[in-house]
């Protein structure tokens, strides 16, 4: 695969690090067909032999952004996709700045210097060199069937303008044997867009956001085909200012996770959340994605209408 030779931008920083201008190609076309998944990762290294195998099937590259990990996360990344057979698939960059956690501190810094969200996440999105980008989570683990729709995708999306739309659900792990899955959340996020110039990231409120333009289209996956990874022994809302004061306006889905989370903690099982014991031999992460999950009745969620649960029409799968 070669880099795109077409026009670019570039996007400076505060601090007027060379290093880290963000330059974003203009010209879709120089770019090859296909995905390429994001990862801006920080402590994934429990998370990433279970979510880079699935990974490297459904897309062409993956473009790994390591931020200020102290365990081992980039060395396990490269050795998985070594075990993948998929070393020379996967690039890995360095991204040596404190940035901002969501909520206030991220509301006080401004989108343009290294350590916002914004600027973090458009660097890391113009290493990309194809012309579609995944934005995945270092704990985002696919289904099969979630491998053979962005397979299905990747060739059909071409130069089109879409962003890509999947809910997820989120898995408690507990154990090597035993987790527990939140069916009583349906959640979904865009996570695929063109690399087109129109669609970088900005400063949202809490948050950074990509900016979708209003003549972009939407495709929206079906349910059920991709887990979120939560480790009950681990510190799961370190990327938030204060995660105790979720507000169930804006926040309702992370006050749902902290509710889960912290219940679980305690010994107890909220509504709608499933148990889930893997047989002898077998994680329970590889179980839930590959066996338990894809056999559960759809819709999932009592909230994933016939809509939210189909893919768009015309996507041959």
């Amino acid at each position: 695969m070669t880099a795109s030779t077409g026009p670019t931008f570039a996007m400076d920083n505060l601090e007027h690090d060379p290093e880290f201008v963000a330059v974003w190609p203009t010209e879709q076309a120089e770019l090859v067909d296909g995905f390429t998944a994001v990862l801006r990762v920080k402590n994934e290294a429990a998370s990433l032999p279970f979510v880079l195998p699935p990974l490297f099937e459904a897309v062409e590259e993956i473009v790994l952004v390591d931020n200020l990990s102290d365990d081992g996360t980039p060395e396990v990344a490269r050795e998985t996709a070594e075990r993948c057979g998929a070393a020379d698939r996967l690039r890995v960059f360095t991204y040596p700045f404190n940035v901002s956690r969501c909520g206030q501190e991220h509301l006080e810094t401004p989108a343009a210097s290294v350590h916002s969200l914004t600027h973090f996440y458009n660097w890391s999105f113009s290493h990309v060199r194809t012309r579609y980008s995944l934005k995945w989570d270092g704990d985002m683990v696919l289904t099969p069937e979630g491998v053979r729709y962005y397979r299905a995708l990747e060739w059909q999306l071409g130069n089109s303008r879409a962003s890509v739309t999947m809910p997820r659900l989120g898995l408690y792990v507990q154990d090597e044997t035993q987790a527990f899955l939140d069916v009583g959340l349906f959640n979904r996020e865009s996570y695929g867009y063109p690399m087109a110039p129109d669609f970088t990231y900005i400063k949202a409120f809490e948050w950074e956001m990509r900016h979708v333009p209003a003549d972009a289209a939407k495709i929206m996956l079906p349910e059920g085909i991709c887990i979120e990874l939560k480790w009950l022994d681990g510190d799961e809302f370190s990327h938030w200012t204060d995660p105790a004061a979720y507000d169930a306006a804006r926040q309702g889905r992370k006050k749902r996770e902290w509710e889960v989370f912290h219940g679980l903690q305690a010994g107890e099982v909220p509504a709608d959340v499933l148990p889930v014991q893997a047989p002898e031999g077998v994680h329970v992460v590889d179980h839930v994605s590959r066996t338990f999950l894809p056999q559960l009745p759809r819709p999932i969620s009592e909230s994933a209408d016939a809509k939210d649960a189909t893919i768009a029409a015309g996507i041959v799968v």
